[in-house]
């Protein structure tokens, strides 16, 4: 088993709690050489060349997709099983950052969450960003646990009117196999040094004090998710304690009434809003998925190559870039 997958499996989860379990599955048979009838695939949605966005100067907009289950890092084998990475991601994001043609960046979600390993650090790099340039986050069609977290750093944040948000919280899990292993005939033994080392082992039972640090741990990664969301939206730990789904993902018109969204609108139109904020034409019509190549121009589509640099960053900043398409239902 890889060392990523390894961690992933043990570590704890900002996901949507009916996930976990076949995210878990779907590692376990990844790890074990074993494929995936489910398995979600991408399809190429379009790459657009910097030099043809309209209009030119500081006008333009970064759409950066977010589809799929987050982790920390992941290799191809990763993707094709759903996984997205954060790694990645916070290239495309800094690529259009930095680059002066881009005048606003959207985040495009669509994810029930994942793996808690990095999205503390992603999301307080996005709500820095805001001093910078304007950035927008829509739900299209989920923004869920650690997914929301990174959307409620955004300068405003919107949710599709059949999407969803929430599920704020923190979930870990453990598989007590020594029955199963022992009906199989196999036992194992565990030389360990250090009090605790074995203490989440998944060959006997969880005890009361393991189960007490897995707990405390929850417990803290939950307190760094609800500051963080009441610093971005602007309000109290109290009030998202005591509100913003206390757990549960809402359906959009609920979470415009908790405040946990800026408001319920389509793609296009949050697109015009941003268009709006940095001081483009209001009568902009952002092209449709199935609009052509020359239609959709002026929109950059960013998963750039991170490894380009300068004149060849510009010239081809999204030569090479896919909005992938994750069948969210499959996972």
């Amino acid at each position: 088993m890889q060392p990523s997958i390894a961690e992933l499996i043990a570590g704890p989860w900002a996901i949507v709690p009916n996930r976990l379990q076949f995210v878990r599955a779907a590692l376990e048979a990844s790890a074990a050489g074993h494929g995936l009838d489910s398995t979600p695939h991408a399809r190429i949605y379009g790459a657009i060349s910097a030099r043809n966005c309209r209009p030119t100067g500081n006008g333009a907009i970064a759409v950066l997709p977010l589809y799929g289950v987050l982790a920390q890092r992941t290799d191809a084998r990763g993707e094709a099983l759903g996984f997205v990475s954060l790694w990645r991601f916070t290239q495309a994001f800094r690529a259009a950052l930095a680059d002066d043609s881009v005048g606003g960046i959207l985040l495009d979600i669509d994810s029930p969450g994942g793996s808690v390993y990095g999205v503390a650090e992603v999301a307080e790099e996005i709500c820095r960003a805001r001093e910078r340039k304007p950035i927008f986050a829509i739900a299209n069609s989920l923004a869920a646990a650690g997914a929301y977290w990174l959307a409620s750093a955004a300068s405003e944040v919107y949710v599709t009117s059949g999407g969803e948000v929430g599920s704020i919280g923190i979930v870990a899990a453990h598989q007590n196999l020594s029955r199963s292993l022992e009906r199989a005939g196999i036992s194992t033994t565990l030389i360990k040094a250090g009090n605790y080392k074995t203490e989440s082992s998944p060959f006997a039972p969880l005890n009361a004090d393991a189960r007490q640090h897995i707990q405390s741990r929850v417990n803290e990664y939950h307190r760094m998710f609800v500051d963080a969301v009441a610093k971005h939206r602007g309000v109290t730990a109290s009030m998202v304690h005591q509100g913003y789904g206390q757990g549960r993902v809402l359906d959009a018109q609920t979470a415009k009434h908790e405040g946990m969204v800026d408001g319920v609108t389509t793609l296009d139109e949050v697109v015009r809003r941003l268009a709006q904020r940095i001081g483009r034409d209001k009568t902009i019509r952002v092209p449709s998925r199935a609009a052509t190549l020359q239609e959709r121009a002026w929109v950059i589509s960013a998963l750039s190559r991170p490894s380009l640099t300068g004149e060849s960053r510009k010239a081809t900043y999204d030569a090479t870039a896919r909005h992938r398409e994750i069948d969210l239902l499959a996972l």
